[in-house]
């Protein structure tokens, strides 16, 4: 337990945990079973990619695509960290490398496709060495309550057959209640606890503006962005060429990708997007989980998504490292309409069909509403609060409203009365004095607040009823046909003095001229170019980042995220040790990286700096390492280097009037013995003779200390 803030320094770079993150690790190093639901960039992988380093033997990673799985080596190997990658796509050499390494025990994390764990072959060699952790990444895909359930994950309920005993860590970005409950039931997790962070992402932009002159809209907001990197979520796989074609003919460099396209090309286009030799990429939701590019500013839903839990997952792929992004949702009735008529046609059974309608129906309500956006979606996760985010169009510029306490007060009595056995349009029947068969056969018509709004029309009440859903007043129980239930924020709908206003009905295609400017504003980001210090800096760091990427094989934000480069801007760090504070690098980024960063900043920021003032590479690096705690042997070790050589640096250091304790390396005989030895053979800088002359008794490296504090003497 005491290893973890080692550990998180050392190899990821941070010096503190975020929300959560080291609860849950101390949780999996108790052997206990976890579900993690954490946003996207909240932090997930650190879950089980720490525990993993700190545990005796191997971590079994799950992950649905192969490049998301190479993408997470890729940065683990950046990080000085053991992990390989095994799926369909390696060679048979490459498979017994792995596999070599396997059962000598030299990797920390391997990760594995769901498809392999059908391999008899490669179960059975699992078996034989011992397992510390299994991770399950993107564990929605085991839930048909999900938004993308993949039959090959329910092999995984047979993974845990196998391993009883080891602890079993489920991670997802988006997951309800009912998804909840089904990956914990599919995966067999044993008295699991549950982890759920906010699902607000703060440092996301949320707008949703009516389908019209959307054209003309991203090309006016794509010209804003400068050249940052982002995605065009499409509705079908005509829809993203076409829309590429058109961004390419406005001077606009834009890419496609779909479902349709060769495995080879759709690989071509996510590296080049990946390694930003491409901005842009028109794409259906084909181009989903593999993405894990961490500069992604701003994604465009040119359609309405079919759901809430995969219209918050795609936009959670922009803004990964914390700094600010965009979102722009286009909406339009047409949409709606076919993707119904998509779910209408699917063979799925009658229930799931249900259930895709009624998700269908929030994603609409969701486009159209009137309140914080933000908290629509917290609500929709099981999470309620009252006040606004900030940071949607609703909230940053506000619709005018009206008193709705008397209509709230009546929707939740009868939704109460009911016994909670209401869907959203039987409530407003029920309100409305309908004599729909079904309510007087359950007798609905006896409630008190039968007929309480007949002078409501219908489309005024679905708006009204579902601002309280929104707000988190009433929910929508799935797994119980979609009825009404209250929620711990419903009680305060009755209370005297409770303020609660809402918006009033509007056809959700209309738009004031004020209106649209206000969106249009909400949504623009000026990009400000400049030839400051800080500027250039930057763009040469970002150049050198671009130089050494491309000659690895590995996309830029691996070797460092752009909330790297930009604190490194902001500190300007003048030495390793002030670099090494910054987050994200670690002690091997450190040692890959560290010089050719203070280069760059000492030139740009710092011309007047003189080379002779500072340390050698090695010894500044040794340096660092010794400040940080670290033994000479350890140091040797993680540099592969002598420790005599290290012994080298010390003494070198302390001589240079570093503070360095030499005095603890050796004892006063052996300083004693080194004095006589000098005496005996004269000054001199071999230290062959007075090996010899300390009998052999003392090592090299020994014998450099004490010539060291005799001379400093």
């Amino acid at each position: 337990m005491d290893q973890i803030y080692e550990v998180l320094k050392k190899y990821f770079g941070y010096s503190s945990f975020r929300t959560n993150q080291e609860e849950i690790i101390r949780h999996i190093l108790s052997g206990q079973d976890a579900m993690v639901i954490m946003p996207t960039g909240g932090g997930k992988s650190i879950c089980y990619q720490l525990p993993a380093l700190v545990l005796p033997h191997l971590t079994i990673v799950v992950s649905p695509l192969i490049a998301l799985m190479n993408d997470q080596v890729s940065a683990l190997k950046e990080n000085g960290i053991a992990a390989a990658a095994w799926h369909s796509n390696i060679s048979d050499s490459e498979q017994r490398t792995i596999e070599q390494r396997i059962m000598s025990q030299q990797l920390k994390l391997l990760y594995v496709s769901p498809e392999k764990l059908k391999s008899r072959d490669f179960m059975a060699m699992l078996g034989r060495v011992p397992i510390s952790l299994v991770a399950i990444d993107e564990a929605h895909c085991v839930s048909v309550w999900g938004n993308d359930f993949r039959p090959d994950y329910l092999v995984l309920g047979d993974l845990r057959k196998q391993f009883r005993n080891t602890p079993f860590v489920a991670l997802t970005a988006t997951a309800d209640a009912s998804t909840q409950h089904d990956i914990a039931e599919k995966l067999h997790l044993q008295q699991v606890k549950t982890f759920i962070n906010s699902f607000e992402r703060k440092n996301i932009t949320i707008s949703a503006l009516p389908g019209q002159d959307k054209f003309k809209q991203i090309v006016q907001f794509i010209h804003q962005q400068g050249d940052h990197s982002g995605i065009i979520y499409c509705l079908s796989r005509k829809g993203t060429e076409d829309l590429a074609q058109k961004l390419q003919k406005h001077g606009i460099p834009a890419n496609f990708y779909h479902a349709g396209m060769g495995p080879d090309d759709r690989e071509k286009v996510q590296q080049r997007f990946t390694h930003d030799e491409v901005k842009i990429i028109c794409a259906t939701i084909a181009f989903g989980m593999g993405i894990d590019k961490s500069n992604i500013r701003w994604v465009i839903h040119h359609n309405m998504p079919k759901n809430l839990e995969g219209f918050y997952q795609e936009i959670g792929r922009s803004g990964r490292d914390g700094s600010p992004a965009q979102s722009i949702l286009f909406y339009s009735w047409n949409d709606f309409s076919m993707l119904k008529s998509f779910i209408d046609d699917s063979p799925s059974d009658e229930v799931f069909r249900n259930v895709q309608h009624a998700k269908l129906d929030r994603m609409w309500e969701f486009s159209t509403t009137s309140d914080c956006r933000t908290n629509m979606i917290l609500s929709y996760f099981g999470e309620y609060r009252v006040e606004g985010c900030g940071h949607c169009d609703n909230c940053l510029f506000p619709p005018k409203t009206i008193d709705g306490k008397v209509l709230a007060q009546k929707a939740l009595s009868a939704v109460i009365r009911s016994g909670e056995k209401l869907s959203l349009q039987m409530l407003i029947l029920l309100l409305r004095g309908s004599r729909e068969q079904e309510l007087l056969e359950k007798g609905f018509d006896q409630i008190k607040t039968y007929g309480a709004g007949l002078n409501i029309p219908f489309p005024d009440w679905r708006h009204y009823i579902t601002q309280m859903i929104n707000r988190g007043y009433l929910r929508i129980d799935y797994t119980d046909h979609s009825h009404l239930k209250a929620t711990p924020l419903s009680k305060n709908i009755l209370d005297a003095d409770f303020e609660f206003r809402v918006t009033a009905y509007q056809d959700p295609g209309v738009l004031d001229a004020g209106e649209k400017k206000s969106k249009k504003a909400s949504v623009s980001a000026a990009i400000v170019r400049d030839q400051s210090p800080t500027a250039r800096l930057l763009a040469e760091l970002k150049m050198w980042r671009s130089e050494k990427a491309a000659a690895q094989g590995v996309a830029p934000f691996v070797v460092f995220h752009d909330a790297t480069l930009e604190e490194i801007v902001q500190q300007a760090p003048k030495s390793l040790e002030e670099l090494s504070a910054i987050a994200g690098i670690g002690n091997a980024k450190l040692n890959n990286y560290g010089f050719d960063v203070l280069k760059i900043v000492r030139k740009v920021i710092y011309p007047e700096w003189k080379e002779s003032a500072e340390l050698s590479k090695s010894l500044e690096l040794t340096y660092l390492m010794y400040q940080q705690g670290l033994s000479p042997e350890e140091i040797a070790a993680e540099r592969e280097i002598n420790v005599s050589t290290v012994f080298s640096h010390l003494s070198e250091l302390y001589l240079r009037g570093r503070t360095i304790k030499l005095e603890q390396f050796i004892t006063q005989d052996q300083k004693n013995m080194v004095a006589d030895a000098i005496q005996k053979v004269g000054h001199t800088d071999k230290l062959k003779p007075l090996f010899d002359a300390c009998d052999g008794q003392i090592p090299y490296h020994i014998i450099r200390v004490g010539i060291t504090l005799l001379q400093n003497k």
